[in-house]
């Protein structure tokens, strides 16, 4: 019997085109379920009690909640085929510390650039553009952050590619100029299907996010 798989997700969302990915990835075939964040389902709603947040896999009617805990879950059971993780208990912990460092650091300043007025966004957009050069010395001369394939560092950076044309935009900067390396590094991922196939356009996640900004008396 196949495996029944679910992802309760919202379009936008990082942590959910990390699944996506991983998913993609591992050829697996899945029903999507796009969640309104502001009118919760009820299915979403049982299957994560504690946080009540997508992203959600629904694994045979199990649910598997944190998008970085859905991704290694994903590499361990179908463990099979494109590995996430390398082998070596090392190289596995450094990468899941990296993974973990994009989750928050990354996270919260880009969340501060698309978040800020104009007049308040210099000190994020410096932390920003410094995380993102200690990611690429990282990278340094790496085709991918777990080698030559795409691994959890990779699936973990590369949705944030998705908003870089809105952090650029609103707070005035080019990635390509800062960090040609790990912009170099984006282009390679997209031109992966699994990674192509997952993330939305740029313009339409700018869209979305100036109209946010707008709400919120931001523009």
């Amino acid at each position: 019997m196949a495996d029944e798989i679910i992802l309760l997700d919202f379009w936008p969302s990082m942590f959910g085109m990390k699944v996506r990915i991983a998913l993609a990835e591992k050829g697996l075939k899945y029903e999507y379920r796009d969640e309104d964040l502001f009118n919760k389902g009820p299915l979403l709603l049982e299957m994560n009690p504690i946080h009540k947040k997508i992203p959600v896999l629904i694994h045979n009617g199990k649910p598997i909640c944190e998008s970085q805990i859905i991704v290694q879950y994903i590499d361990e059971v179908w463990k099979d085929k494109s590995p996430l993780l390398p082998s070596d208990p090392y190289h596995r912990a450094q990468a899941r510390f990296w993974a973990d460092y994009i989750d928050k650091k990354i996270y919260n300043l880009g969340s501060k650039l698309i978040r800020s007025k104009k007049e308040n966004l210099e000190i994020p957009k410096k932390e920003f553009i410094e995380c993102l050069k200690l990611l690429e010395g990282e990278l340094a001369d790496k085709s991918y952050f777990g080698g030559v394939k795409l691994g959890l560092v990779d699936i973990a950076l590369v949705p944030f590619c998705s908003s870089f044309y809105a952090y650029e935009t609103f707070a005035n900067f080019s990635i390509e100029e800062e960090c040609p390396k790990l912009n170099l590094w984006a282009k390679r991922c997209m031109e992966k299907e699994s990674v192509s196939s997952s993330l939305p356009h740029q313009q339409k996640v700018y869209d979305f996010i100036l109209q946010v900004r707008r709400q919120f008396g931001l523009e």
